[in-house]
């Protein structure tokens, strides 16, 4: 854990003012943030392969809209399940949700989501050698539609779904990256 910051706050006692199973609100001073319960982490899986990237489009609750993001998961989510791998987790994860079977999965590092405001963060995880396996879909309680979609059309699918009025996930960033920056990727 690297050492605190003389950032105003930063060494005040962190007070929990809400916890549930998954989420909990916190406090360090002034600043109020949120924390996955349990050491729950999550698992993001980037499937890109023959020129094409796998997304999934789900109904998120906060938004009240529909998403499209990369493949997710939480990892060590479920009771017995608390040590698990987060490579696994994310094979699992992709199956679940996609369809597809990946035959490598790299970690890319952790990463977090918005830190400002979560201390959530995420294994970002490359699969390759992809196998459909599945129709997808996710869970029982889950009702994922798959997206396999060019990388070279990506930013017209993302308008397309933006102007249906869809959320769209700041990781798909990654895959416009050298758009944005103006740098070859």
């Amino acid at each position: 854990m690297p050492e605190k910051s003389n950032t105003p706050d930063a060494n005040a006692p962190e007070e929990i003012r809400w916890q549930g199973r998954f989420i909990t609100a916190k406090q360090r001073g002034r600043w109020e943030y949120v924390s996955r319960s349990r050491g729950i982490k999550a698992a993001v899986i980037l499937a890109v392969e023959d020129g094409h990237v796998l997304l999934v489009e789900q109904y998120r609750v906060p938004m009240e809209r529909n998403a499209i993001e990369l493949p997710a998961g939480l990892i060590g989510d479920d009771e017995g399940h608390e040590g698990e791998d987060p490579l696994a987790a994310a094979g699992r994860e992709l199956e679940e949700e996609t369809g597809y079977r990946a035959a490598t999965l790299e970690d890319c590092g952790e990463y977090y989501s918005s830190p400002g405001m979560v201390s959530e963060s995420f294994t970002l995880v490359r699969a390759s050698g992809l196998t459909k396996v599945g129709e997808g879909g996710g869970t029982e309680s889950e009702d994922i539609t798959v997206h396999r979609v060019a990388i070279a059309q990506l930013e017209e699918f993302l308008d397309t779904k933006r102007k249906e009025g869809c959320g769209i996930d700041v990781r798909l960033l990654l895959l416009l990256g050298s758009k944005w920056t103006g740098e070859k990727a």
